[in-house]
């Protein structure tokens, strides 16, 4: 009796058929073991700060992006890429090393993007990781940013803050001065903090105008470009918007009153500042930039 020819179809695939998902199961595992420590530790220190705090939002708008892609992903063949995945996969676990032995966060919790792409290109393909690269892009701006580069950025913005701040109240009629990163306003004396003027909340609100870039599908490279520039400046502003909040709020109804409820109210109006800015700014560019034509509107 002849036997039936024998398939030669896994015969190319990194691992024989029904053992891939084994392996991938056993990989997300051992992720998992790896980085819930290391989000229990941000927790506990970096997102109860003023400046980081963003950090469970970036994570949370990342995984509903993933999501939304779930069933792109599994319309997609898979074509294992692991030529380009294994190294990558080795450069993501030194990083997390690195990071977890020398309590670096930044380099610990940036290392798990490091993973996650060699993990799709090892499983899924340079497709797939075409498909989801900016969920996992956007996962670098819940990382927490080295304290020496804040230091040395936050510090030189604090001023150009405070000089803003302080020449558009003294042209506005308020008795108010300057000695460095300290404002008086009448009787009142009010330091311009880093979460008011720091490099994080920049750092923020440029995410979110990459994340309204990316919800819009805009294909013009140079618009993107353009906007994801012009945030800085809006940035900029907000933050001035903030701090002449804070300085108005305390000279007219007393220092509890600034440094109470709306302290914390001031940084949410920083961000619906910076998102009408951008969305502004997108509209004037839509002037100068034209988007082509699609062949059929996505999902």
């Amino acid at each position: 009796m002849s036997q039936p020819p024998q398939t030669t179809a896994g015969r190319d695939a990194v691992f024989p058929p029904g053992i891939d998902r084994i392996v991938l199961s056993l990989l997300l595992v051992g992720f998992f073991i790896l980085y819930v420590p290391s989000y229990l530790d941000v927790a506990r220190t970096v997102w109860t700060t003023d400046e980081q705090g963003h950090g469970p939002i970036i994570l949370a708008v990342s995984l509903w992006l993933l999501y939304n892609h779930r069933h792109a992903l599994a319309a997609l063949p898979a074509q294992p890429a692991w030529g380009l995945g294994l190294p990558l996969l080795v450069v993501g676990l030194v990083l997390y090393v690195l990071g977890r032995s020398q309590s670096f966060l930044g380099i610990e919790v940036g290392s798990q993007i490091v993973l996650l792409c060699a993990l799709t290109l090892g499983f899924l393909g340079k497709r797939a990781l075409r498909l989801i690269w900016f969920p996992l892009f956007f996962l670098a701006f819940m990382t927490p940013l080295p304290e020496v580069l804040v230091a040395s950025v936050t510090a030189p913005l604090k001023s150009a803050v405070s000089t803003v701040s302080a020449n558009l109240l003294y042209a506005l009629g308020y008795p108010v001065s300057r000695a460095g990163v300290i404002l008086n306003v009448g009787q009142y004396q009010l330091l311009v903090a880093d979460a008011c003027a720091g490099l994080n909340s920049m750092f923020t609100l440029e995410a979110l105008g990459l994340l309204y870039m990316n919800l819009m599908q805009y294909t013009s490279v140079a618009r993107n470009v353009t906007l994801s520039i012009l945030v800085i400046p809006i940035a900029f502003f907000a933050n001035v918007v903030r701090v002449i909040i804070l300085v108005l709020v305390t000279y007219h109804f007393g220092d509890a009153a600034g440094q109470g409820f709306v302290h914390g109210f001031a940084g949410m109006v920083l961000f619906l500042v910076g998102l009408v800015l951008v969305l502004f700014t997108d509209y004037l560019l839509g002037w100068f930039f034209k988007e082509p034509a699609r062949a059929g509107a996505q999902a």
